[in-house]
């Protein structure tokens, strides 16, 4: 059985990290040294952390070894194995938004209550039982139930549990109340109260409906004039540009009022900003000398009053 060794090293620039060391056999060949970053010092302070944080990792590395199979499984440790390999920032199949909620769902409620129940311990039963008490939106409860149903998906295809007890936690993530929309009178009342960036995120928002973390990564190349479309292609997440959270390429056509914001928007901006070098519409409109007289627009008929 691999036990590894765990090193403190040293960085040149940043924090120190930690380091998971061992050897792997190899048929036919000698053992290979293999090593691993845990995290730095600033995530696990102390060894005892970072020795939480490997359990689940030496589990992978002796798959194989028969006595593993009769070593039971904490959720804690499969949350760090998780963490590991699917919410590591190079991790393409997880947005950075989708990373940070999981993580919050997961230091917040599931590790506190479940962290250190055994897999094999756990019952959907149980498991809604204790979704209905948490002060959680419906919506809010339904995304923990389905995240511990991703944790014991991973454990399977680890091969680290072979069933799934969540499919059968039922929680419903219908909404108490209705959404309050905006009329078109309402949306003119609050625009007209609003300096030009902002209204031009407003605008856009509800002429387009995207969501704003996309609102804030357009860009001037994104804006098709003569086709009048918006293509979506990025997004920013606490200041962090990645891709859309729907991976495939999107385009919206906004109303006519919308393009008429953005063309005197391009034309205020035409000798001070390069529309090739991807500014943004929305950072562009802070310091517009459209800052002054505004121009009212009936958001109803898409023209100017």
């Amino acid at each position: 059985m691999q036990k590894g060794s765990l090193i403190r090293s040293s960085r040149r620039q940043g924090p120190d990290v930690w380091e998971y060391r061992w050897r792997e056999s190899c048929s036919g060949e000698k053992r290979k040294h293999r090593r691993i970053v845990i995290g730095s010092l600033d995530t696990l302070r102390d060894e005892s952390a970072a020795l939480k944080a490997i359990s689940a990792l030496r589990r992978d590395i002796n798959i194989n070894d028969r006595r593993m199979k009769t070593k039971p499984l904490r959720l804690a440790e499969l949350i760090e194995h998780f963490r590991q390999r699917e919410l590591a920032a190079d991790n393409e199949w997880k947005t950075l938004s989708t990373r940070v909620t999981y993580e919050g769902y997961l230091r917040k409620w599931i590790v506190p209550r479940w962290g250190a129940t055994n897999l094999s311990a756990i019952r959907a039963v149980e498991v809604e039982l204790w979704l209905r008490t948490l002060p959680l939106a419906r919506a809010s409860r339904a995304k923990i139930r389905n995240l511990m149903s991703v944790l014991f998906n991973h454990a399977r295809r680890h091969d680290f549990t072979d069933h799934n007890p969540i499919t059968l936690v039922r929680q419903s993530a219908k909404r108490r109340t209705v959404p309050e929309v905006l009329l078109p009178s309402e949306i003119n009342l609050l625009v007209h109260s609003l300096r030009n960036r902002e209204r031009t995120l407003v605008l856009l928002a509800a002429g387009t409906g995207l969501r704003m973390s996309e609102l804030f990564g357009l860009k001037w190349q994104d804006v098709d004039f003569a086709g009048k479309q918006v293509s979506v292609l990025r997004s920013i997440v606490k200041q962090s540009v990645g891709p859309c959270k729907t991976e495939a390429p999107k385009s919206r056509s906004p109303s006519i009022h919308v393009w008429f914001v953005l063309f005197v928007l391009g034309v205020a901006l035409r000798d001070s900003v390069n529309r090739r070098t991807g500014f943004s519409p929305v950072q562009s409109a802070r310091g517009s000398s459209l800052s002054g007289d505004r121009p009212s627009y009936d958001i109803t008929f898409g023209r100017q009053r």
